[in-house]
């Protein structure tokens, strides 16, 4: 009979424990190296359905704060348009939410309706970057900075784009912005662009790359002085920083000098034909001096020439793994890199997709012959 009852008693247990809510525990105690956590918090998010296994996975600090305000965050975004799957996700992703204070996210969200009046689309923005949203930090240099680029004419959705990619770059003193896209301005306008088309190259290069105002302008100084000194013509050198976008600023003359030095050497090819392939090819100003080594080896190892590399020079964007996996499968249907063009392996996974499929199917249609006796589909 105690056996029995026993029995009955430790599997009444176990029901009891598959019934609890994940943010309870059988145990009260936390582990040793484990801050305690606030109970109140856990189960305010378990009541928004917040996974809270993943909160505790990779922000488990959120959950011992003394201070949180789970239901007054999730009244805000239910105001905003947030459905309460919409709520949950953005409280997974990014718990650290409800510990700002509920005055400092509607004035958060002010600046943001300011840029996006449109509900359904600022609440899809934030769902997709709810770190940006909440970043609530100098309210005053983010408003000025969102007037400054509103002055330039600039789309609100170029902006907005800008505030959710790189929020860090409307908490710093509009000043710093001002004179990034002065150099900007400068730039185009020095290398032959039309007054009446900055403000166009500028929203291009704005969404393109976000973080541009986050580069320094001394960058794109010193980069600039050293194509120049290369002898682009100024169509030339418009050409690549439109190319280069904000990545330009990035580049380290000297680490330049070195890489042009060695395809220079490598593909033994003359100072125009150099111009010609960084050109072509604008990305090889990117990559230290090993990387092309590696990349060229790559390439070599398998039969490719430097004629071929000089043709198509856009092969170097290619990661050797890459290279050689491209390589590998056309192989494997009958085509030889090393005796046909390299534009096959090219270009995005898309690109190179279309391309293996077209000579894939090629290979497969069978040739006609003339003299063949015609048969039709009964036969």
């Amino acid at each position: 009979m105690l056996r029995v009852t026993t029995a009955s008693l430790s599997t009444s247990c176990q029901r009891m424990r598959l019934l609890l809510p994940p943010y309870a525990s059988a145990s009260t105690a936390p582990p040793p190296n484990r801050r305690v956590e606030n109970q109140q918090t856990v189960a305010s998010l378990y009541e928004l359905s917040v996974d809270i296994r993943k909160v505790r996975k990779f922000k488990a600090w959120v959950l011992s704060e003394g201070s949180a305000y789970v239901s007054e965050t999730a009244d805000l975004l239910r105001n905003m348009g947030a459905d309460p799957p919409a709520v949950a996700r953005i409280l997974e992703t990014h718990p650290e939410a409800v510990l700002c204070r509920p005055e400092d996210v509607a004035a958060q969200r002010d600046l943001w309706v300011s840029v996006c009046p449109n509900r359904r689309e600022l609440m899809s923005i934030i769902e997709k970057f709810p770190a940006s949203f909440f970043t609530l930090t100098n309210h005053s240099n983010q408003r000025a900075n969102i007037l400054y680029l509103q002055s330039l004419h600039l789309s609100n959705r170029i902006i907005g784009k800008l505030m959710a990619s790189a929020p860090h770059s409307f908490s710093r003193p509009v000043e710093r912005n001002k004179e990034v896209i002065h150099t900007l301005r400068e730039t185009y306008l020095d290398l032959g662009g039309d007054e009446d088309n900055v403000r166009v190259w500028l929203q291009k290069l704005l969404s393109q790359n976000p973080s541009i105002l986050l580069r320094p302008a001394e960058g794109w100084r010193d980069s600039l002085a050293f194509l120049r000194e290369q002898g682009f013509t100024t169509e030339e050198l418009l050409s690549l920083v439109s190319s280069l976008r904000a990545s330009i600023a990035e580049l380290q003359p000297e680490a330049m000098r070195h890489a042009l030095a060695y395809i220079e050497g490598v593909l033994a090819c003359s100072k125009d034909e150099l111009k010609e392939t960084m050109i072509r090819c604008p990305a090889i100003l990117h990559y230290s001096l090993p990387s092309l080594v590696g990349r060229f080896q790559g390439l070599m190892d398998v039969g490719v020439s430097m004629e071929q590399v000089k043709e198509t020079p856009n092969v170097l964007e290619l990661t050797t793994q890459i290279a050689l996996y491209r390589i590998h499968k056309l192989a494997s249907y009958g085509y030889d890199v090393r005796s046909g063009s390299l534009d096959v392996i090219i270009g995005t996974k898309k690109d190179f997709e279309m391309s293996y499929v077209k000579l894939h199917l090629r290979q497969q249609r069978p040739l006609f012959n003339p003299v063949a006796p015609l048969r039709s589909a009964e036969d």
